[in-house]
């Protein structure tokens, strides 16, 4: 049993990643249980400009106050264990595009369009045509199943759980079969992240079932948000950790920020803070977590 967080190294870590940090840190150790990091560097592509993101995260959560268990795992060195996982499920290869799958798909549901399913039954030579034009990912045969999580501010969440990607078409691990395979793997029981990802949740509860793995229970904390509601991104401005501190604020500044955004008393440290949430459970259920934080950029 382990809590997690999980950042895609593309940026340096901006107040709403260090609000969610802080957050699986703090219900991860209230709870007894050993808090991991994760780097989610499936795109290489994107990570190769910025190699030296990683690490400036890693800093960033210590800077802060937050420690974690075991060694960091890193993705993009466990490609393989991804592919042998997806060849035990039921799949298809896709040939469409992402303008065909809009094109087809009902309305959006959520953070996610759900896939039409247009490839799941094509014959052998439809496939052997397509295959000659496109390289096609690999979709899990789902049908369309039901599938429900239960989160701890949104409650219980259920979704249709369509033929998602297991493989991109440029032979890539996606998304949601990585996560789900390292959770699996690394015992992860309890996710804490951001209410952005609330509907994949079902779609990966659904997948870590199938693969034989421990459905973890799921903590889904609001956005951190710039002032016209839109999801907060380092084009906002001094947002980052490394930037509030090259303007002049300390690091205890930019905690009290964001232990003040959660509803929480005024603590010296993330340590503090624990002890303090362990005398004081309550604190857990502090009303103003699940709902989005206004960052004045």
């Amino acid at each position: 049993m382990a809590g997690r967080f999980a950042p895609s190294p593309t940026s340096d870590l901006h107040l709403g990643n260090l609000r969610t940090a802080l957050l699986a840190w703090v219900y991860a150790r209230a709870a007894a249980l050993p808090c991991y990091v994760r780097i989610e560097d499936l795109d290489q592509c994107r990570i190769a400009a910025a190699p030296e993101i990683a690490n400036r995260q890693l800093e960033d959560l210590a800077t802060l106050g937050l420690d974690w268990d075991g060694p960091v795992l890193r993705q993009s060195e466990r490609f393989d264990v991804y592919r042998a996982a997806a060849a035990t499920l039921p799949t298809y290869e896709c040939f469409c595009t992402r303008r065909e799958i809009a094109a087809a798909a009902q309305a959006p549901h959520g953070s996610y369009r759900p896939y039409p399913g247009t490839c799941a039954h094509l014959s052998v030579a439809e496939r052997d045509a397509k295959r000659r034009i496109r390289p096609p990912a690999i979709r899990v045969r789902a049908a369309a199943v039901r599938f429900g999580i239960r989160d701890r501010f949104a409650g219980a969440v259920t979704r249709t759980v369509d033929d998602f990607v297991l493989i991109r078409n440029d032979g890539l691990p996606a998304y949601n079969l990585a996560v789900v395979v390292d959770d699996g793997l690394q015992g992860v029981t309890q996710v804490t992240r951001g209410a952005d990802l609330l509907d994949s949740a079902p779609r990966q509860a659904w997948l870590a079932s199938r693969l034989g793995f421990t459905v973890p229970s799921y903590i889904h904390v609001g956005m951190a948000v710039n002032q016209a509601g839109d999801r907060l991104a380092k084009r906002d401005g001094a947002v980052t950790l490394r930037d509030l501190m090259a303007a002049g604020q300390d690091v205890a500044t930019v905690y009290r920020s964001l232990t003040d955004s959660l509803g929480w008393p005024e603590t010296a440290s993330p340590r503090d803070l624990l002890t303090l949430v362990r005398k004081q459970p309550e604190l857990l259920d502090a009303p103003r977590v699940s709902k989005p934080w206004t960052v004045a950029c």
